[in-house]
């Protein structure tokens, strides 16, 4: 049997934080939407009889009933298709989501709380939704395959031998318990990195994220195409996200100016696929405004800036000295060395620091 495994999509994820552009979430949506139609056209081009969604397809608080119809149709593109789909943490299957109160085509199941199996004319089905935005245990544990006539597939949201309080929250699950189950594939959520074939007969996998979400989920990100024959499983991983997310890290120690950044941020060498996130570390020898950089940049393949940069002065040594900025300087030392400052308020202390002794210069 041949199947296509995707997960975490997360339709209409407003991407916050993914850039300091004002654009980019409109973009990235319309992305996902040209790599969900990829999906759709490899099944068609390749007669896949399953489609199998672990979980995260949209995101519950934010999607648009018009995202969910286009979904829906390009679902009833592929009638032959069987869709199983198994809600996570962000989509989960409560009173008001559009699972439970949306008419779906014909050809998708979506599961619900209760783990419940599906008998097709190749395999046995099982599946598990969320029915709210933490899981702390599905009882897969208790799940006995009853069955090896037909090959046995559970379709699952959730993490792998969660250690964290956090990890525990979505649906933790050992490894070990998963492998004594002997199901023939395990279709896994929630892990936005792919993980497939790093073991030999590897038959628990994360697809990963169908595309990136941002910075923090860097490489390549697509789908899982698999095919099970008897005892063999082949797996193919297809990439989808046509974007390639990447981190460049400058020093600043040796610029005297803003103008002496730009320009060595306006001479990089960016492909046109590339979203770059730009990383400033070193001394700095002025203030660093990202928000004002970013709007003088000419590639807006440039979308962020982040400043990791310390102030190039000698704090401890100037404060010592007997003028205004000595003065000023000790002053602040004693408020950045109050043990009860947070992280927030000690940033907010040094960038009043670095604008203070450019005044007094």
């Amino acid at each position: 049997m041949k199947f296509v495994h995707i997960a975490d999509v997360h339709f209409d994820c407003p991407f916050v934080n993914l850039s300091d552009r004002d654009n980019m979430g409109d973009l990235r949506r319309l992305e996902q939407r040209k790599a969900f139609k990829k999906v759709i056209q490899y099944i068609k081009e390749n007669d896949i009889k399953y489609l199998f969604i672990s979980g995260d397809l949209y995101e519950q608080k934010y999607v648009r009933k018009s995202t969910i119809e286009y979904i829906n149709k390009l679902f009833e593109e592929i009638p032959n298709t069987k869709i199983f789909i198994s809600p996570g943490n962000h989509d989960p299957f409560i009173k008001n989501s559009y699972y439970n109160q949306f008419e779906w085509s014909k050809n998708v199941k979506i599961f619900n709380s209760e783990i419940e199996q599906i008998e097709t004319e190749e395999a046995y089905i099982y599946g598990y939704g969320f029915d709210d935005f933490y899981c702390n245990n599905c009882d897969i544990q208790d799940v006995k395959i009853e069955k090896k006539d037909k090959k046995n597939i559970l379709i699952i949201h959730g993490t792998i031998d969660g250690a964290s309080i956090e990890e525990k929250q979505y649906n933790s699950m050992s490894k070990n318990m998963l492998k004594e189950k002997n199901f023939d594939y395990i279709a896994l959520g929630h892990i936005h990195k792919i993980d497939y074939n790093t073991q030999e007969n590897q038959r628990i996998v994360y697809p990963g994220s169908m595309i990136s979400l941002g910075f923090d989920e860097l490489g390549d990100h697509g789908m899982i195409v698999g095919e099970i024959n008897e005892d063999e499983l082949n797996l193919e991983f297809i990439k989808l996200d046509e974007e390639e997310f990447i981190e460049i890290e400058i020093d600043v120690t040796e610029f005297y100016s803003k103008e002496d950044l730009i320009e060595k941020i306006n001479s990089l060498v960016i492909k046109e696929n590339q979203y770059v996130k730009i990383i400033l570390k070193g001394d700095r020898n002025f203030e660093i405004d990202t928000y004002e950089i970013i709007k003088l940049i000419t590639n807006d393949r440039i979308i962020k800036i982040k400043n990791k940069t310390k102030i190039a002065y000698n704090l401890e040594k100037l404060s010592h000295n007997n003028t205004l900025k000595g003065l000023f300087t000790k002053n602040m030392l004693e408020k950045l060395k109050n043990e009860n400052l947070n992280e927030e308020d000690k940033k907010i202390i040094e960038k009043a620091i670095e604008i203070g002794l450019d005044a007094l210069e």
